[in-house]
């Protein structure tokens, strides 16, 4: 059990600093997977930014999903939705899920394409795996990328999801299995679904602890 997300963000941290030496590049999915991404990127010293990866919600059950699509267009489609759902909806859900995506990227990354994957070890971040959809997308984004080495690190996960995205990444960290899993929120004292008001003022607090301070400019001969 985490208190929060800035908990689950720590504890992670440990589990993931033997990849210091590596360079990685943080990349946390919005928004819930953002102060857990933050919180190891700042114990591990490395590079940050947001992936942008959207579930494709079922018309008349939004909290369920049939797949996820990413930033780049990258899509995971679970087999049986074209059983389910005729192609003209699933075609217009994501169009919809790409209109959020472009939305996404100005509001919490101000625009800024991801940085440069190629051939660098990436650690995609969020606060927990249920389905797992909008992980699978990112990790195919990452592989189009020509990314070195993909890990996938979460407090959280289901255990049959976790052994499925094992086969897909070069490693798989997982803090918690539970044997009953219904839900990510289930693995935290206190969780909440983030705003986008949240995300910058998380964001902006990075900046901000990474700014030298007066006093460190003067050490610094400055």
């Amino acid at each position: 059990m985490f208190r929060n997300r800035k908990d689950a963000g720590e504890k992670l941290a440990k589990a993931l600093e033997k990849y210091r030496a590596e360079n990685p590049v943080i990349l946390a999915i919005p928004r819930g997977g953002v102060e857990v991404g933050l919180q190891v990127a700042g114990k591990l010293n490395t590079d940050f930014s947001l992936i942008i990866a959207r579930k494709l919600p079922f018309p008349n059950n939004p909290e369920a999903g049939f797949g996820a699509i990413a930033e780049d267009g990258s899509a995971f489609i679970l087999e049986n939705a074209h059983y389910w759902l005729p192609e003209e909806t699933i075609e217009r859900i994501k169009q919809q899920q790409i209109a959020e995506i472009e939305r996404r990227i100005k509001a919490l990354r101000g625009g800024n394409p991801l940085p440069e994957l190629a051939e660098r070890t990436v650690i995609l971040i969020d606060d927990g795996i249920a389905m797992g959809s909008t992980m699978r997308a990112a990790i195919e984004l990452c592989k189009n990328r020509k990314a070195g080495k993909i890990v996938v690190a979460v407090p959280v996960a289901g255990r049959e999801v976790a052994e499925e995205l094992q086969k897909k990444v070069d490693e798989l960290v997982v803090l918690e299995t539970p044997a009953y899993f219904r839900a990510v929120a289930q693995a935290y004292e206190r969780w909440y679904d983030v705003s986008d008001e949240e995300v910058l003022d998380l964001l902006k607090e990075n900046i901000r602890n990474k700014e030298p301070k007066d006093h460190e400019f003067h050490e610094l001969g400055v």
